[in-house]
């Protein structure tokens, strides 16, 4: 029923301005919507996310919203570190860190959280 259609990835932030700052300046993303002070939505390759302003922001413990990134993995993750962005580090099974980027096999994967502790990942080969 619904496997033809786009989803679209959302998270909850307590300060709309402060994740624009983010989402835009940090992150790169593109607003192409903007819902008063309570939400927006930003371009992300051939889909979208939606922020919104939720009492519940940052609660969720799990990845919210990932990237594939491809081989460029590394590359982004040095950008965004240069921006002051920190990455978290996990203590995964039949995992090696090299620098910020998590080393599974072929995949590399690196998390970093936004504003308000949602964790966003970046993944690739």
């Amino acid at each position: 029923m619904l496997g033809n259609i786009a989803a679209v990835a959302t998270v909850g932030v307590r300060d709309m301005e402060r994740a624009a700052r983010f989402y835009e300046d940090v992150l790169g993303l593109e607003r192409i919507e903007s819902m008063g002070k309570m939400a927006a939505a930003y371009r992300t390759g051939h889909s979208s996310l939606l922020v919104y302003q939720s009492q519940f922001a940052g609660t969720n413990k799990a990845t919210a919203v990932t990237w594939d990134l491809g081989s460029e993995v590394d590359r982004v993750v040095r950008a965004l570190k240069e921006k002051g962005v920190a990455f978290e580090h996990y203590d995964l099974p039949d995992t090696k860190m090299d620098g910020d980027v998590h080393v599974s096999g072929g995949r590399r994967l690196a998390w970093l959280k936004d504003p308000d502790g949602n964790i966003l990942a970046l993944g690739g080969r």
